[in-house]
């Protein structure tokens, strides 16, 4: 099967995206597909036809791990060719178009809003992970928040602000603030009192228009991943640091992760029955992950859905997928199958 990986983008996430990218892009030559791995942004500027490509195997990206700071963007759009502003780089459509299926190693931006997915939708390229509604409802935690409370999956107690808006009638602490979009962890912040709390809004603002503001809940943090109709294990993560920020994501030892996770079949259940109904209330298919804090009292917390997870050397869907006893290849090949099933009526 021909399969173009596209990777990087313009999201503060671009980093991940490629490290997950590399990953994926030898994975599934692995298993005996013919890959082009392509940045979504820059493209190709070569005259080789797709055809030609998809024989060689080509790299058009140089695979990297993830660095400890989140990307330069405005130097990475220095860097184009064209200076273009246009999200998809040259030649991006056709390798796509080629392929049988373009696997989407993205993460943040019109990667996971939706843009791209109903771009493709309207030019009939196969991708994998979710369709463009469910992306963009995922992407927006604020939305998020309340289609779970309408749909009966826990959230902590929130409020969403815009800028401009005034956050003094905040006044619950500690607390943790996010930008309304984002993931990685960049630009979340936890505040114990106001002077932080000021602090860390304004930080977050930098990042976009609309943040979300919740209570923090004490508790021990999970994920749990669902792929098809599926759920994975849950996976207990521990940062060493106290906090679960993007350095603690992405660099070697500065997270403690355990799975199976070392929890009772009644708070197995719980988190994957709430991740299960969180995945059915967004409308995602072919797989997704959800993030949860479990407190004291045995209640799961939805944190966020992530319709592209992670899949660098640290993420945590292909951890959870090798305790079910399915190794990186195979789960690259099975989200590709997956996905593929979509298309079918």
């Amino acid at each position: 099967m021909n399969i173009a990986v596209i990777t990087g983008g313009l999201s503060t996430e671009r980093d991940v995206a490629i490290s997950s990218g590399g990953k994926i892009a030898a994975a599934l030559r692995k298993k005996g597909h013919n890959v082009v791995f392509v940045d979504v942004f820059f493209g190709y500027e070569g005259d080789k036809t797709p055809e030609e490509l998809f024989s060689k195997n080509a790299n058009l990206v140089e695979s990297r791990d993830v660095a400890e700071n989140v990307p330069d963007l405005k130097a990475v759009k220095a860097l184009r060719a064209d200076k273009s502003p246009c999200f998809l780089g040259k030649n991006v459509i056709d390798i796509c178009r080629y392929a049988d299926i373009t696997f989407f190693a993205l993460h943040g931006g019109e990667g996971e809003n939706g843009k791209l997915q109903a771009a493709f939708d309207i030019l009939g390229i196969k991708y994998t992970g979710t369709g463009y509604l469910s992306a963009a409802l995922a992407i927006d935690k604020g939305i998020t928040r309340a289609l779970f409370e309408q749909h009966k999956v826990k959230v902590a107690h929130g409020e969403v602000f815009r800028i401009g808006e005034s956050t003094d009638g905040w006044n619950i602490f500690p607390c943790v603030i996010k930008p309304c979009s984002g993931g990685s962890s960049v630009g979340i912040a936890k505040a114990e009192n106001r002077e932080q709390f000021n602090e860390a809004v304004k930080d977050a603002f930098s990042y976009e228009d609309e943040i979300v503001v919740e209570q923090f809940i004490e508790g021990r943090e999970f994920s749990v991943g669902v792929l098809g109709d599926e759920v994975l294990p849950p996976i207990e993560i521990i940062p060493t640091t106290g906090f679960y920020d993007y350095k603690s994501k992405y660099q070697a030892g500065l997270t403690i992760e355990e799975c199976p996770a070392k929890i009772t079949e009644a708070e197995d259940k719980i988190l994957r029955d709430s991740a299960y109904a969180a995945y059915k209330t967004l409308r995602l298919e072919a797989y997704s992950r959800m993030d949860f804090i479990l407190d004291k009292n045995g209640d799961a917390y939805c944190l966020e859905a992530n319709a592209l997870p992670g899949m660098t050397p640290t993420s945590l869907l292909p951890q959870e997928a090798e305790v079910v006893g399915m190794d990186y290849e195979t789960l690259c090949d099975r989200i590709v199958e997956i996905s593929l099933n979509k298309y079918k009526d």
